[in-house]
């Protein structure tokens, strides 16, 4: 099967590195090298390169920024190739791009396949192209979270998807849970609230106001109040346009513009242009009469009532008294009282809403208990079988006669749900509380690892455990950094030897101090400093021949040209490659 493989990280400026390239390559890769040389920057920067978290602290002092670039060869049809594309990026020859820049300021820029991109996307390719553990990952397996995280990988679907039903029921019971509580505990605060609605919409009904009344009356008011002003305005238009009856020798507009009319009539048959003008002066005198007939019956149709401008003042007093305290006129008044009459049904209706969204809760307890059950019981099948294929991994690294198993157990929580039969606390993955245990040797007691394993014990499960994954959730690339801490004689040759099987599969990188770990490698890398501390272009190496002897011989006796550790690394070499 054709796998994504990392072939080649740049990285500049980062820590003590100047500008380095590591060349890796399939199968199994050592990164070795003085304590303080570098090694752990390789892992630093495989973080960056899949979404890790930036820090200006990484940028070497007097840099501007920090740059890893990686070049990983993606398969066609993989799913770190498909999602890579779906995002715009492109694929050259089945290699992947990937670079990410931090700088010193701590602000961070993502690029795949000559695409910016959000670095949040580098890590969910990640998840599909390498796992990296490291000794802070060696303490974040001590986390009974992190235990319970690793047997739901490791049982697959049989967890996955009742977990899938449990955290959507969970999300919806707390949903309805926080609603109910909110209801029963703001009662009386809805309940005063309802009132000052109910108050206002009464108060509201009792004036009965239309859309637009505000604007009318207002018009009437106006009229009203100036009555005999208009009247006698309209009067005096009436007469200039009509004439007076009581003055019959007085000259008005109308007779003005007849005796206009008469005039050029005698004439017009002589010049079509006059013709024109006298037909104009008709129009006039036609227009003259229908004004002054409004302007008369204007006159006649004005109500000078006092009593109906008390009553429209009184009417407009009541709108105003509304509008002082529900908008700023009359359709604001009724926009409110439409509003309020929604949200006082929704009070008057807490009583049936609290009936439902309790028989709601109470079946969602019941339906979280159920998939509990089922949960608990998918987890306790697959922690048996995970157990053993820990405990098989771990003979093989010197740990015969150890034993691994799980401990899955409920605690007991009145307000909890229902599972077999028991009350117990449940959470968003379930109500199991699931722990590693470790029986280091025969007759010694399961104890949990955070307190029954040593440092190079820690370092073997937390290997053993990765394996098993490889041969259930596998990944292309695995990253170990100093997983053999703590480790060391029989042991870590044990531990070489299942990393090169491992590499068979995929490829694996480990940074190791230990001689033992590195001679089952089938490629080696060296990283040294540079006089003045940074390690350069030609810091990372790979050794061959000799040169694999001889840093061999110096991780042995820290002495290169012993002959003793070189005989020693010589045959560690050969063992190894005898096991291949």
């Amino acid at each position: 099967m054709v796998v994504s493989v990392l072939e080649e990280m740049r990285i500049r400026s980062l820590g003590v590195i100047d500008d380095a390239v590591v060349e890796l390559s399939p199968g199994f890769t050592a990164v070795t090298g003085e304590t303080g040389a570098g090694k752990t920057m390789v892992v630093t920067s495989l973080g960056l390169l899949l979404g890790g978290r930036a820090d200006a602290a990484l940028v070497r002092i007097g840099a501007r920024n920090a740059v890893v670039e990686g070049r990983i060869a993606v398969p066609d049809g993989s799913p770190a190739g498909v999602r890579a594309e779906e995002a715009g990026a492109e694929l050259d020859e089945g290699t992947l791009l990937v670079s990410r820049t931090v700088s010193a300021e701590g602000r961070s820029r993502a690029h795949l396949g000559g695409r910016s991109v959000p670095v949040g996307l580098l890590a969910e390719l990640a998840d599909d192209l390498v796992a990296v553990h490291g000794q802070s990952d060696q303490q974040g397996l001590l986390k009974l979270s992190r235990q319970r995280q690793a047997l739901d990988r490791y049982a697959g679907y049989a967890v996955a998807v009742p977990l899938g039903k449990y955290a959507e029921a969970y999300k919806r019971l707390r949903a309805v849970t926080a609603e109910l509580e909110e209801i029963t505990t703001r009662a009386r605060e809805r309940a005063q609230e309802a009132d000052l609605l109910r108050f206002g919409l009464e108060e509201i009904a009792a004036v009965e106001p239309r859309a637009g009344e505000d604007t009318e009356l207002a018009e009437e008011a106006e009229r009203l109040g100036h009555a005999e002003a208009l009247a006698s305005a309209a009067a005096v238009a009436h007469a200039a346009l009509a004439g007076n009856p009581e003055d019959p020798e007085g000259v008005d507009a109308g007779t003005l513009v007849a005796g206009a009319q008469r005039a050029l009539e005698a004439v017009r048959a002589h010049d079509p242009a006059l013709a024109a003008l006298t037909d104009r002066i008709g129009e006039m005198g036609i227009l003259l009469r229908d004004v002054a007939g409004e302007l008369a019956g204007y006159a006649d149709d004005l109500d000078a009532d006092p009593l109906r401008l008390a009553a429209v003042e009184e009417r407009r007093a009541a709108l105003t008294a509304l509008t002082r305290k529900y908008g700023e006129d009359v359709a604001e008044v009724l926009a409110w009282a439409e509003r309020s009459a929604a949200r006082l049904t929704e009070l008057e209706g807490d009583d049936e809403r609290i009936g439902e969204l309790t028989a709601e809760r109470d079946g969602l307890r019941f339906e979280l208990g159920a998939l509990a059950q089922e949960l608990s019981e998918a987890r306790t099948e697959a922690a048996e079988r995970f157990a053993a294929a820990v405990t098989e991994e771990l003979a093989s690294l010197a740990m015969p006669h150890a034993r691994v198993s799980f401990d899955i157990r409920q605690t007991e929580d009145l307000d909890g749900v229902e599972v077999n039969g028991r009350t117990v606390a449940y959470g968003p993955a379930g109500v199991d509380e699931v722990e590693l245990l470790l029986a280091p040797h025969p007759g010694a007691p399961p104890r949990p690892i955070a307190k029954g394993a040593s440092g190079g014990e820690l370092s073997r499960v937390m290997l053993a455990v990765e394996v098993v994954f490889a041969g259930t959730d596998p990944v292309p690339t695995y990253l170990f950094d100093e997983v053999d801490a703590g480790v060391g004689g029989k042991a870590a040759v044990e531990i070489g030897r299942r990393l090169a099987r491992l590499a068979k599969k995929a490829q694996v990188v480990v940074v190791t101090h230990l001689p033992q770990v590195a001679a089952f490698a089938d490629r080696q890398l060296l990283v040294e400093k540079t006089n003045d501390g940074s390690v350069t272009r030609s810091g990372v190496k790979v050794l061959e021949g000799e040169d694999r002897v001889r840093e061999l011989s110096r991780m042995l006796a820290g002495q290169e040209d012993s002959e003793t550790a070189r005989a020693h690394a010589e045959e560690l070499l050969a063992a190894a490659r005898a096991d291949a």
